[in-house]
């Protein structure tokens, strides 16, 4: 009986996770694509607020720590505060439509609303934790990342195009984009509620415990570390690169969405359920590695590729390994971490994504600047072949498991 119970948990999550994966990848084409050509194409606003359009997903992360923290305290469920969050999101959103042409509103509505996006990424960790069972979990979240996937590549190709029919008026955008931000709370309010093991009392940094007392989960820290520094300086500058005039490309609306939202999106749809189900089966550090070498081939290719063919192989490799490393950043930690506290070992984790996505955001601009993008790429590359370097000795232990 048990069984046919749980099964009708994880059935109903993923029912309704495959319902969310719509708007949710509707609202990934913002950081992925418009909100930086807005900003740079229509807009033409200055380096800082540029990189303050990068780093707020990264400051939302960043902070996500003390987010679980509250939400441990206070006894509200995962659903609830994620919930909220993204009706913070969608306020923002809706305040850069409100305002067309307001360089200053919209830039704070854009960074509140990655801001207040990206604080519950631990919290759906502990989601995916309690309500997808476990042999099957990687198989299950892959899927729904084919239909982010799909909806973020459709959008990011038809959003491009009717972009490039109304000239500079973007507010119709971000009212889709409001919508969508408040249909994620509509269908994670209806799953079942999920908690994180409560405290009598708020200890904002105690999850930083865990890095002390496990040593592999601090390594991998600190791998991951280096492999985001040097994958996000990258993705810093993709958007950037081929719109700005000055690194000699200067492309339009419709030419930007099909080389940095459509064609990596498309790859990502071909892969993503291959990788769901390796995760499954393959041992961990070794596929951490591989999947870090399609990260490395494709930025490689695409700021040492001069046309626009290369321009696009290097999104697609790039694409496929952001599948691949979808499904490990999201799920890593169900892995390595005891069940009750997959929230806390999160947290700690989004916490330095947090802190290197700040750090890229406003490193990449200035790397560019005086060094020039390729030789940005050559650098990105370097710390995440650094990464896969000090993973070896992890890859060689487990090699027969």
């Amino acid at each position: 009986m048990t069984e046919v119970v749980e099964k009708k948990v994880w059935q109903k999550t993923f029912g309704l996770d495959l319902l969310r994966a719509v708007p949710m990848g509707i609202v990934e084409t913002v950081g992925s694509t418009f909100a930086m050509f807005v900003a740079v194409g229509i807009l033409e606003v200055g380096t800082l607020s540029k990189s303050a359009i990068i780093g707020g997903p990264a400051l939302g992360l960043l902070i996500s720590l003390f987010s679980v923290a509250m939400v441990r305290r206070m006894g509200m469920s995962v659903n609830v505060a994620s919930a909220l969050g993204w009706g913070v999101s969608a306020a923002s959103f809706a305040a850069a439509a409100l305002f067309p042409h307001q360089a200053g509103i919209y830039v704070f509505g854009i960074v509140l609303a990655a801001l207040t996006h990206t604080l519950a990424s631990p919290l759906q960790s502990q989601i995916y934790r309690q309500l997808y069972p476990d042999k099957i979990r990687g198989k299950l979240f892959s899927s729904v990342g084919f239909v982010r996937a799909g909806a973020a590549a459709l959008f990011g190709f038809y959003g491009g195009r009717w972009l490039v029919a109304q000239g500079v008026d973007y507010s119709g955008l971000f009212w889709v984009f409001a919508g969508c931000s408040l249909l994620k709370a509509v269908f994670t309010l209806c799953m079942d509620r999920v908690y994180l093991r409560k405290t009598g009392k708020l200890s904002l940094l105690s999850a930083f415990e865990h890095l002390r007392d496990d040593a592999p989960f601090r390594k991998l820290i600190l791998t991951w570390m280096l492999l985001g520094l040097g994958n996000l300086i990258c993705m810093a500058l993709f958007v950037e690169y081929i719109t700005n005039p000055l690194y000699g490309f200067g492309f339009g609306a419709e030419k930007v969405s099909m080389v940095t939202t459509t064609v990596p999106m498309l790859a990502f749809i071909l892969s993503v359920i291959v990788w769901g189900v390796i995760y499954d089966r393959v041992e961990f550090y070794r596929l951490r590695v591989i999947v870090n070498l399609f990260f490395i081939a494709g930025v490689l290719v695409y700021y040492l590729s001069p046309g626009y063919l290369g321009l696009c192989i290097g999104m697609a490799l790039h694409g496929m390994g952001k599948a691949g490393g979808n499904v490990l950043w999201s799920l890593w930690v169900t892995k390595f971490a005891p069940a009750d506290r997959v929230g806390e070992y999160m947290s700690v984790h989004t916490c330095f994504t947090g802190i290197r996505g700040v750090i890229s955001a406003f490193a990449a601009f200035q790397i560019a600047l005086i060094l020039g993008p390729t030789a940005l790429g050559i650098i990105g590359g370097s710390l995440m072949l650094l990464s896969s370097c000090l993973l070896i000795p992890e890859v060689r232990a487990n090699w027969g498991k």
